[in-house]
C-alpha cells in the first residue's frame, strides 16, 4: 500500500479568542501566512514543488473569507504555482484537510500542503450566520441543537457526573500547563508583530490555577438554554430520559481560541526525489457522520474505522491526540473505545489548549509527531468530531 509521508509540521501557539487574546493584533492572512514560511525556512524545499495546499478554516467571512488558503499562499511569499483551496468541516476541517493534501500529493507524486486558521478573537464562531446557529426553524425542523447540549445529552446517557466531567478538565489543565514548562511543543513556531517583535511564543489559554474546588463552583453553561428553548424536553423524549443533566460549563468545554497550523506531506517519490527526510507516513484516514443531533460521539466511530483500514487495533497504538469537544465526550471516547487515560492527550488538549476551530486537526498531528519523538514511540491515532455528526481520524506512524 502506498502511504502519503509527513514531511514537518508546525503550529502557532494558540492565543486566546477574544479581547484579552495576544494574537488578536494580527490579522488571520498574516497568521496563517506565518506559519506557511516557518514550515518552508525549517525545511528548506521549492514551493514551486507543492501540487496544492488545503486550509480548514470554519467561519469563512469577513478577514477569513475570500479563499484564505490561496491568499496566505500569496501572503507568505510562495510559488504562485500552488493553488489553494479552503475548506469547512466544522471542527475537523483542519485534519480533513491534510487528509485531503494527502491525496493530491499522491494523486501527483509531489509535495502538497494541508493546514488550518481560525482566529476567533476577530472572526467569532457563527459570524457567518449559517443555518446551524442562526436558523431557527430549520434547527426544529431537523433537530439540530446547541452542541453544549448534545454534550449534556451525551453525559446523561452515559451516567457521566459532573464530578467526572471536571476531574478530567482539570487533568487536561495540568498535563498542558506541565509540557508547555517542559518544552515538549517542538513544532509550536513563535508568533511576531509586523514590526518584528514577539506576539506570542507559548499557548495562553492554559490555566494553572486550576482546582477541583473552582470547577465544581462553576455554573453549569447549557441548562437555561435547555429549559427555557424547550431542547431538554425534546431531547430527553427523544432518548428517553427523565432529565437532562447538565454537567458541562466553561471550564470543562473547549476554550476558544486563535490559531494556525501547517503540515508538509509527499509521495515517496517526491521526498526522494527533493531530498525531504520525512518524519512519519500516514497509515489511514476515516470520515463518518453520525446521529447528528447527539452530533459530537462520532470521533468513537471513525477512530474504528481508520483503525479497521490500517490493520491496527487499539492496543497498537501509543499515543491517541483527540480533540476535547467536552469532557463527556473524552469520557465517551475513552469508555467506548477502552483507551486508557495515561495514552491520551497525554500533554492537554483543547480544555486547557484551546480550540481555534480550523486549525486544531493539522495541529493535532505536529503535537502527536513531537511526543512519538519524545518517547521513541511508533504510531499515535488523530480524531476529531464537529457539528452535525461529522468526524475524521487519521493513524500516523513515526519514521
Amino acid at each position: 500500500m502506498t502511504h502519503a509521508l509527513i514531511i514537518d509540521a508546525v503550529r502557532s501557539p494558540r492565543g486566546r479568542g477574544n479581547d484579552k487574546g495576544s494574537l488578536k493584533p494580527l490579522k488571520p492572512v498574516d497568521l496563517l501566512a506565518q506559519q506557511l514560511t516557518a514550515l518552508q525556512a525549517r525545511g528548506g524545499f521549492d514551493t514551486a514543488e507543492v501540487a496544492d495546499a488545503v486550509i480548514g478554516c470554519v467561519t469563512q467571512t469577513g478577514e477569513q473569507g475570500a479563499n484564505i488558503a490561496k491568499l496566505a499562499l500569496v501572503r507568505a511569499g510562495w510559488s504562485d504555482a500552488v493553488p489553494g483551496v479552503s475548506i469547512n468541516r466544522y471542527c475537523a476541517s483542519g485534519l480533513s484537510a491534510l487528509q485531503f493534501a494527502a491525496q493530491q500529493a499522491l494523486a501527483n507524486d509531489a509535495l502538497a500542503l494541508g493546514g488550518g486558521i481560525e482566529m476567533m478573537s476577530r472572526v467569532p464562531m457563527a459570524a457567518d450566520r449559517g443555518p446551524l446557529t442562526h436558523d431557527l426553524d430549520f434547527q426544529r425542523q431537523t433537530g439540530l441543537v446547541p452542541i453544549g447540549i448534545a454534550a449534556d445529552v451525551v453525559a446523561t446517557l452515559e451516567g457521566f457526573s459532573r464530578a467526572d466531567c471536571d476531574a478530567y478538565a482539570l487533568a487536561s489543565q495540568q498535563r498542558a500547563v506541565a509540557a508547555r514548562e517542559g518544552g515538549r511543543f517542538v513544532s509550536l513556531r513563535p508568533v511576531h508583530a509586523d514590526d518584528g517583535r514577539v506576539l506570542l511564543d507559548a499557548d495562553e489559554t492554559p490555566r494553572p490555577q486550576t482546582t477541583a474546588e473552582g470547577l465544581a463552583a462553576m455554573a453549569p453553561a447549557f441548562a437555561a438554554l435547555g429549559g427555557q428553548s424547550g431542547v431538554d424536553a425534546l431531547m430527553a423524549q427523544r432518548y428517553g430520559l427523565a432529565r437532562i443533566d447538565h454537567v458541562q460549563h466553561a471550564g470543562n468545554s473547549p476554550a476558544m481560541a486563535d490559531g494556525a497550523a501547517a503540515v508538509l506531506v509527499a509521495s515517496a517519490g517526491a521526498a526522494q526525489r527533493l531530498g525531504l527526510r520525512p518524519r512519519g507516513r500516514i497509515l489511514a484516514t476515516a470520515d463518518v457522520s453520525v446521529d447528528h443531533t447527539l452530533a459530537l460521539t462520532g470521533a468513537v466511530d471513525a477512530t474504528r474505522k481508520a483503525l479497521a483500514r490500517a490493520g491496527l487495533g487499539v492496543p497498537d497504538i501509543d499515543l491517541f491526540e483527540v480533540n476535547e469537544s467536552f469532557a463527556a465526550l473524552m469520557l465517551h471516547y475513552m469508555k467506548h473505545l477502552q483507551v486508557p487515560h495515561d495514552r491520551l492527550n497525554v500533554n492537554g488538549g483543547a480544555i486547557a489548549l484551546g480550540h481555534a476551530m480550523g486549525a486544531t486537526g493539522s495541529a493535532l498531528v505536529g503535537m502527536a509527531l513531537d511526543e512519538l519523538e519524545r518517547r521513541d514511540a511508533r504510531r499515535a491515532v488523530i480524531a476529531i468530531c464537529g457539528a452535525a455528526g461529522v468526524a475524521v481520524a487519521m493513524v500516523i506512524e513515526r519514521l
